[in-house]
């Protein structure tokens, strides 16, 4: 449910509260602000302080950069001093940002932190603009600990996360209580018991114009664990003190890990259980630590840490470590809690908000989730006594279907279909929407229908004219989309629901059933849930039953279907060209098939990277042209997103014609597109250089 519905924030991404200051919350703000409000249901926006804004220092807050972490001193009630962690520009020399750690002191009780008062604990240049970590949090033993990525790029390619050399790709822990040195000496103190703190040196104490790297040799004092690739997000249980870790996969396996001192968990030699990238091969490397458990890629693309709920709501989640998915939205616990060792090992127990980019506690144990989307903060409630509720176990109790005819739609379906097609292994569909009666559709800014409570979509596949699965995905009444798959019998006499995914021969090709879980990680939030509704996929005729073509935007528009007047009328409306028709250049077609097939993911600064492919942009926009990736280069040496005329080196190729890990879209697919992609190679052979 929403918390302090009353207030929102840009883009929170951490949540703090001081010891011994229950009546007081700070948020910080991805772009560097620090925002406080007073802990009560009922505050307002007037009642929002801004005690410290830092957005002056910080750079790439638009994508995985940014401010990055928010923690308290453990003494608060003496010593008001707020820590932050953030990126800023970085030094040139092919290190584009650098990661920093700050203190700030407040002299009002916590009203105001002077940005003055900065002062740098510890700064780490970061090669790539990804993988940065960036969370922050003091330790039971009074310590702060930091995290980590393995600086960037794809599969590590400098193997930082095995080195002891680097702060990359590492959990750190350092002592903030000692004298600060202004200038050329120690920021910080190193705890006697680090692993390195009697063999190796401080790699990173921080002069006013220089960081001070490692030598080959030294080990990093600063280090209490290592081998993790995007350690994101990640805290202590407040009862146990362990430390859990949520550490980002690279292609196959997301990882919980329960972090000890000394570890090393693996990262780039394994990905969750397997050696990296594999699904089969086992890691069973000594000396490398198993994470808790393992999730694949059909229940999480970037797992996103949280806490061990010690709270008083839910007593049903005391004791387990709540954590989820960035992109799918899906709220998981860890099952079987501690040491369960196997893949899976987990089990979703909700759908949240979309853009979960984080966690946060209060004092009192209960659990916050932050919406970089909508800037909402959201907790967890008992579940009512009517939830729990099994949905229809077929399709024809569904009441889309008529029950005794379950292969023809009810007349409450509306029939509909888009002007660029999401790419399904050559199967034929159809597709139905409903609104509940006197409900009416919003179109959004960009062209996208935001469908009311209660609105169901509806796919059906066949495959050689034999109906094979039909999905619903429906939005319910407290606004949560789910999805829910149905498998059709052969005799096509009705459609079983599935409890989750599923694989089988159908005909010649594999044919796989979506989990509820993938369902959400490509109806992502940042693009509205539903994915074919907008205006630029409807502005086009359909036959429709009753023997009638038109218009689908005019016909919705007359049937009074939209809560307001349209944009403009439908000629000058936008339209996306069929990407295998005669209308439209090269590179409008290709745009229009790639905008159906991967912008649900990629825009908005989403999809683990910078490129956004939604159609209304502009080519330089798009953030494709001669762009490295961020998240590795396929195995093809100096491969960029988009490389003019050359689409051997040209990642928006090479992936879609992928059928193993660097497969893109990563789901749903076991057939390449032969005509998109040659559609897709065509438009590079034709761009002589970026715009």
């Amino acid at each position: 449910m929403r918390a302090f519905t009353g207030i929102s924030f840009a883009a929170p991404i951490a949540l703090a509260q001081g010891a011994s200051d229950p009546g007081r919350i700070y948020i910080l703000e991805k772009a560097g602000r620090v925002r406080a409000f007073p802990n009560v249901a009922s505050v307002t926006t007037a009642q929002v302080t801004t005690p410290l804004d830092f957005s002056t220092l910080v750079n790439n807050s638009f994508n995985e950069g940014g401010a990055l972490g928010l923690a308290l001193h453990p003494q608060w009630a003496t010593r008001k001093e707020l820590f932050v962690s953030y990126t800023r520009t970085g030094r040139g020399g092919g290190n584009p940002l650098i990661s920093v750690i700050s203190r700030f002191r407040s002299s009002d009780n916590g009203a105001t932190f002077p940005l003055s008062g900065e002062e740098r604990l510890l700064e780490l240049d970061q090669p790539f603009d990804n993988h940065n970590g960036g969370g922050i949090a003091f330790g039971p033993d009074g310590f702060l600990y930091i995290g980590f990525g393995d600086g960037g790029s794809g599969n590590d390619p400098n193997n930082a996360g095995q080195q002891l050399n680097t702060l990359h790709g590492k959990m750190l822990r350092i002592d903030v209580d000692v004298p600060f040195v202004s200038d050329g000496g120690a920021r910080y103190g190193i705890p006697s018991t680090n692993p390195y703190a009697a063999t190796g040196a401080p790699c990173n104490q921080t002069t006013s114009s220089r960081t001070i790297d490692a030598g080959p040799v030294v080990r990093c004092a600063e280090i209490y664990a290592y081998g993790l690739r995007n350690p994101w997000r990640w805290s202590f249980d407040r009862d146990t003190g362990d430390l859990w870790v949520g550490d980002v996969g690279q292609s196959t396996w997301e990882e919980i890990d329960l972090v000890t001192l000394g570890g090393n968990y693996g990262w780039r030699t394994c990905e969750g259980f397997h050696r990296t990238g594999s699904t089969s091969t086992r890691c069973a490397t000594a000396g490398l630590i198993d994470p808790v458990a393992a999730l694949n890629r059909s229940q999480s693309v970037s797992v996103t840490g949280g806490y061990v709920y010690r709270g008083s709501a839910v007593p049903s989640l005391f004791g387990q470590f709540v954590f989820a998915d960035t992109y799918n939205s899906s709220v998981y616990v860890v099952s079987d809690h501690p040491t369960l060792g196997r893949d899976g090992g987990v089990e979703r127990i909700a759908t949240a908000v979309g853009g979960l980019g984080s966690f946060g506690q209060t004092l009192d144990g209960e659990v916050f989730m932050l919406s970089l989307n909508n800037g909402q903060l959201f907790r967890f409630q008992a579940a009512s006594t009517d939830a729990g509720v099994p949905f229809p176990a077929t399709l024809s109790q569904t009441g889309c279907f008529t029950p005794t005819l379950p292969t023809q739609p009810v007349p409450a379906l509306i029939p509909y279909t888009v002007n660029a097609a999401l790419w399904s292994d050559g199967a034929a569909k159809e597709r139905f929407f409903a609104i509940p009666d006197g409900a009416r559709i919003t179109v959004q800014a960009d062209g996208d229908f935001e469908l009311p409570n209660g609105s169901v979509t509806v796919k059906t596949f066949s495959l050689n004219g034999q109906k094979i699965e039909t999905r619903l995905f429906v939005r319910h009444s407290d606004g949560q989309w789910a999805g829910y798959t149905y498998e059709w019998r052969t005799d096509q006499s009705d459609a079983d629901l599935l409890p989750g995914s599923k694989t089988k021969t159908v005909g010649t090709q594999t044919w796989t059933y979506p989990s509820r879980g993938e369902c959400l990680t490509c109806h992502t939030a940042v693009a509205g849930r539903t994915l074919g509704l907008e205006l630029a996929q409807l502005n086009g005729a359909l036959a429709y039953p009753r023997g009638v073509t038109a218009n689908q935007v005019e016909s919705l528009a007359a049937v009074g279907y939209f809560a307001g007047a349209l944009p403009g009328p439908v000629a000058s409306l936008p339209r996306l060209p069929d990407p295998f028709g005669a209308m439209g250049t090269v590179e409008e077609r290709a745009r229009a098939y790639l905008h159906a097939n991967c912008s649900g993911c990629h825009r908005n600064g989403q999809g683990q990277g910078p490129a956004d492919f939604r159609y209304g942009l502009s080519f330089l926009q798009t953030n494709l042209c001669n762009r490295a990736p961020s998240n590795g280069n396929a195995g093809v040496a100096g491969a960029l997103i988009f490389t003019p005329m050359n689409p051997s080196q040209s990642l928006l190729s090479i992936r879609t014609k992928a059928l193993d890990t660097f497969r893109m879209p990563p789901l749903g697919s076991a057939i390449v597109d032969a005509q998109g992609t040659a559609l897709i190679d065509a438009w590079i052979n034709s761009v002589n250089a970026c715009p």
